[in-house]
């Protein structure tokens, strides 16, 4: 006896099919979405992150060998650490020395990075310096300012960093080749500010909304946690109880 209809199998196989088509088709629309556009903000984000990212773990390895973190590059186009002790606050925040690190300069936006070292760490030995005076402030919905890192006090507070590093994003910022980015943003206060912070660093989260207090938003920053560099030099220090 002949059926003209297909065996139930074969329905669910050809349903399966068609599904894992759509499924794929709707994967690879995403994927071309995120990855088509090199000059859209995601992708430039993606990379400040990163370049943040190779920023601190190359400040972690230099302080495991040297003992302190580098100095602030010698200038917005030379990219070795200054060869000069840097007094206060002011002093320790420039550029990142990217050539004595070993980094490429710039971030998403090919700008450069700035960077803010605790006096003490620029100057002294780790492991008998004691005061990081770094901190990161961030705000809640309505606007108030809290302490995301440290707090007002860092010589009692174990938790202000060490060091912070800071991109500029798509406003403000000098780019690679030392040219400082003009920007005739009058809503932008708290990327305004961080642009000449030396103690006190600002991270929110990304935003355009210029009715945003302190502004549209675009600075992503880093920071270098005391206690992170601390655990690793202890990590890495030679055990006098291991045969030579």
């Amino acid at each position: 006896m002949r059926h003209d209809r297909p065996p139930l199998r074969r329905q669910r196989g050809a349903a399966l099919l068609l599904l894992l088509v759509v499924l794929g088709l709707g994967a690879s629309s995403f994927l071309i979405s995120m990855f088509s556009q090199p000059k859209g903000d995601w992708r430039r984000q993606a990379l400040t992150r990163a370049a943040l990212g190779d920023a601190r773990e190359a400040l972690i390895g230099y302080a495991i060998v040297h003992r302190r973190l580098p100095r602030p590059a010698i200038s917005a186009l030379d990219g070795r650490e200054s060869t000069q002790p840097c007094a206060g606050e002011a002093g320790c925040t420039g550029w990142l020395p990217w050539t004595t690190l070993g980094l490429t300069p710039g971030d998403g936006w090919n700008k450069l990075l700035r960077y803010s070292v605790s006096p003490e760490f620029a100057n002294g030995n780790l492991d008998t310096a004691v005061e990081a005076t770094k901190t990161v402030l961030d705000r809640l919905n309505d606007g108030t300012v809290f302490y995301r890192v440290g707090s007002a006090n860092c010589r009692y507070d174990d938790r202000c960093a060490a060091a912070v590093i800071l991109a500029s994003g798509r406003r403000l910022g000098t780019s690679i080749n030392g040219i400082e980015q003009a920007d005739a943003s009058t809503d932008n206060q708290d990327e305004q500010a961080n642009q000449d912070a030396v103690r006190e660093f600002m991270a929110r989260a990304d935003t355009d909304d210029v009715r945003a207090i302190g502004g549209s938003f675009g600075n992503v920053v880093g920071w270098v946690p005391l206690q992170l560099i601390r655990t690793r030099i202890r990590a890495t220090a030679p055990n006098p109880n291991l045969p030579r």
